[in-house]
C-alpha cells in the first residue's frame, strides 16, 4: 500500500519524465522538502563529457539557492520497479543539509514506495561540517 501523498508522486513522476539522459537513457527525479515544508524538484541533466547533475543535486541547488538550508525529506524515483539510491556524491550532499531527523525515500517507477532511509543508514559514519569545527 502506497502512503504518499499523490500530489507528490505526481510531481516525482513528472520531473523525472523532463530529465535530461540522452547517454545513461537512466531518467531520475528528485523532491526535497525542506525545513519550512516546501518542496524543490530536480531531474538527472547529462552532458556529453559525462560529468553531469544527479537529480538530488539539482533539487538541492534548488533549495539552497531559495535561502533554504535543512533538509526533512528526500523522495527519489528512477526509470524502474528497482531501488535507484542516490549516488555516493549525492549521498554526502544530503548528509550536508541534513539533521537526525531527515528521512530519504526511494519509489519505484510507479511511485510505490520501495524503501526508506536515515542519514545514518544511507550514509554510515559520515563525514560532515562538524569534522571541519564548523
Amino acid at each position: 500500500m502506497n502512503t504518499l501523498d499523490p500530489s507528490l508522486i505526481e510531481t516525482l513522476v513528472a520531473v523525472r519524465n523532463r530529465a535530461y539522459a540522452p547517454y545513461s537513457r537512466h531518467p531520475v527525479g528528485a523532491v526535497v522538502v525542506s525545513e519550512s515544508g516546501s518542496r524543490y524538484a530536480g531531474a538527472n541533466v547529462e552532458v556529453a563529457h559525462y560529468k553531469g547533475l544527479c537529480a538530488e543535486a539539482s533539487a538541492i541547488a534548488a533549495m539552497a539557492s531559495a535561502g533554504e538550508r535543512r533538509l526533512r525529506e528526500v523522495y527519489v524515483i528512477g526509470p524502474g520497479q528497482q531501488l535507484c539510491t542516490p549516488c555516493g556524491d549525492c549521498r554526502q550532499r544530503i548528509r550536508e543539509f541534513a539533521d537526525e531527523h531527515t528521512r530519504i525515500r526511494v519509489v519505484d517507477a510507479d511511485g510505490n514506495l520501495l524503501k526508506q532511509y536515515t542519514m545514518a543508514e544511507l550514509l554510515p559514519d559520515a563525514f560532515g561540517p562538524e569534522n571541519l569545527g564548523i
